[in-house]
């Protein structure tokens, strides 16, 4: 059975071939779900999400491009600007404690980008968090 964090995996999949220039990833979402197994309860979860981050999107990249530091958002590898993308539209729209979205997109991170990957998620989600929490 899958959870929270196996739908957010396979939404940072579908963000992630979105991002490789499949515009068209939201007509296949239901296929791609069901071929990882994410059903019910959890696809309905991993849609809202996709949904979210794809109609906020201008929303998130501004906020992540707000708080890279030294770094270009074109230069981001697509795995790290996906998980930036789903974890900074929890965190902005989301009903989760930060805390809670930032150690998931680690733990994603973990499992699809590099060695650095992670810290350097963990930063711009917490900068992104703490933005939050002033305005």
């Amino acid at each position: 059975m899958a959870t929270r964090h196996h739908a957010r995996m396979a939404v940072v999949s579908l963000l992630y071939a979105y991002d490789l220039g499949n515009g068209n990833i939201a007509e296949h979402t239901d296929e791609i779900l069901e071929e990882k197994k994410i059903r019910n309860k959890q696809k309905d979860f991993a849609l809202g999400l996709f949904d979210g981050v794809m109609q906020n999107l201008e929303v998130c990249d501004a906020a992540i491009i707000k708080h890279l530091k030294d770094w270009d958002f074109e230069r981001l590898g697509s795995i790290e600007r996906a998980t930036l993308r789903l974890a900074t539209y929890e965190i902005l729209f989301g009903e989760l404690d930060s805390a809670v979205v930032i150690n998931e997109a680690v733990e994603i991170t973990k499992a699809f980008g590099t060695e650095q990957s992670p810290k350097f998620i963990n930063g711009v989600l917490d900068a992104i968090s703490k933005d939050k929490e002033v305005a």
